[in-house]
């Protein structure tokens, strides 16, 4: 099993989909990181050469940042929105949707279960 950036990739996944496991990395940056090292895409991860796991590693971590530290950063940004009193900082306070979404009818992953039901026996 191939470990990079502190994530254990699955054996039987292809390196293009592996890589999406890792926080930070999706499909196009997992095309463009095999693209640089020149690795098939459609190779398995079990199949990839010690070689090619340290080529992927270091390419990784000097090029990108990926979990914990994009993690921190994502939240430094949301506390510094929040902080600042922006319009998308007050929605993140009270946990309503920052991007323009409709919150009548929806929403209500972000906004939680429905407040004052009262249920009858």
């Amino acid at each position: 099993m191939a470990r990079i950036a502190g994530v254990d990739l699955p054996n039987n996944k292809r390196v293009e989909i592996g890589l999406t496991y890792i926080y930070g990395i999706g499909r196009s940056l997992s095309n463009k990181i095999l693209d640089i090292a020149k690795i098939d895409n459609n190779k398995k991860i079990k199949d990839l050469m010690d070689k090619e796991i340290i080529l992927l590693r270091n390419i990784i971590r000097d090029n990108y940042i990926i979990e914990g530290d994009l993690r921190k950063e994502v939240s430094i940004d949301i506390k510094r929105l929040m902080e600042i009193g922006s319009y998308r900082g007050l929605r993140h306070r009270i946990g309503l949707p920052c991007h323009g979404q409709s919150t009548h009818s929806n929403a209500r992953t972000k906004k939680g279960p429905r407040a004052g039901r009262i249920v009858r026996k």
